[in-house]
């Protein structure tokens, strides 16, 4: 089975997803779209072709644990992919992913433009990462 981790965005939706052991990450890609049922169905469409088990997506806390309105809208948006792919859908603390996504890309050179579009996929990552390493103690 693989696992598919998911950063929820307003325009972009970054998303990865494990390898067969779920051992590591294996593939990458962002979803564009500001239409949540598009962007949902083009989830599906990758759960599909990937043959993915489990769907893991980040719930943003903040600092001190609490939730806010941006947490809500994750909830819904998982719900929703859950409703639309019939896959298991989990919510996992997502807290400093982007910071971290955009400190990596700043070790690597990677500016402008080539950041915009590489950031979301980099933190759907670092959700997925977490949550496996999670899942193998």
């Amino acid at each position: 089975m693989k696992i598919m981790g998911v950063d929820y965005g307003d325009a972009r939706t970054g998303i990865a997803i494990s390898d067969l052991l779920c051992s590591i990450v294996g593939s990458t890609t962002v979803v564009k779209s500001r239409n949540t049922e598009k962007a949902i169905a083009d989830i599906a469409a990758l759960v599909k072709e990937n043959d993915v088990g489990q769907i893991v997506v980040g719930l943003p806390r903040n600092m001190d644990g609490t939730e806010g309105a941006r947490a809500e809208l994750c909830r819904e948006f998982a719900g929703k992919l859950e409703e639309a792919t019939g896959v298991e859908t989990v919510m996992w603390d997502e807290r400093r992913t982007t910071v971290e996504a955009h400190n990596i890309l700043s070790a690597h050179n990677y500016h402008g433009q080539k950041r915009k579009n590489t950031v979301d996929a980099v933190a759907a990552s670092l959700i997925l990462e977490g949550y496996l390493a999670f899942r193998g103690r």
